[in-house]
């Protein structure tokens, strides 16, 4: 099956164009955040969003970590899916599904050891989908993605043998090892941001070298 692919990181209309012209499914737009990539701003990523053909996915990463904060945000950028960047508590999940009814929700789980596992599959029971990162959440120096890191596929793939939800996979994935990670970990989709850009721009060149590693026979 061809896996589902998110170009994260957009940061213009014309950065989302190039993308979908080599196929993306999904588009990521970074709003505010403790460190990290793409970052853009709220009002930007509207327009991005007005300008995405469907039924190409647009993906708001939000930092917040409260039904209300995160509903606000979903309504003030008009996304259809809203990545929880965070491991926010499970409780606040009932309330942004009564906020935000028609809004997919996908979690990021930061996949830093075998706890992780667990963490993932509490969070399969709320969420739309899951998104397996190379984060290091909480603390000095915080990471909420972007590390361009690999973290251990194994645990990736224990998490989509037992989530029961779709998983996208993420972090430090390249043209050389795409493939690997999709026959080691089975992901639903594929998701990057820093490993197709140069000197902080979406390169053409750096997508079509992995769209071809991806979905070549």
């Amino acid at each position: 099956m061809r896996p589902f692919l998110k170009v994260c990181c957009i940061s213009s209309i014309e950065e989302a164009r190039l993308a979908v012209s080599f196929g993306a499914d999904a588009v990521g737009l970074v709003s505010d955040m403790p460190s990290g990539p793409g970052v853009i701003d709220d009002a930007l990523i509207e327009e991005i969003v007005a300008a995405v053909p469907p039924p190409v996915a647009t993906f708001l990463l939000s930092s917040r970590e409260e039904a209300d904060g995160l509903a606000e945000h979903v309504a003030a950028t008009k996304t259809g899916v809203l990545q929880i960047v965070r491991h926010i508590d499970p409780g606040h999940y009932a309330e942004l599904r009564a906020r935000v009814p028609t809004t997919k929700l996908v979690q990021v789980v930061h996949v830093e050891d075998e706890r992780s596992v667990d963490l993932a599959i509490s969070y399969a029971g709320l969420a739309d989908a899951l998104l397996l990162d190379s984060g290091r959440p909480g603390g000095a120096g915080e990471q909420l993605g972007g590390t361009g890191r690999t973290h251990n596929w194994e645990l990736s793939a224990e998490i989509v043998k037992r989530a029961g939800k779709p998983v996208f996979l993420a972090g430090g994935l390249a043209p050389d090892n795409v493939r690997e990670a999709v026959e080691t970990v089975a992901p639903h989709g594929i998701d990057l941001c820093s490993g197709l850009r140069t000197n902080g721009a979406l390169d053409r060149g750096k997508l079509k070298a992995f769209t071809s590693a991806l979905w070549s026979p």
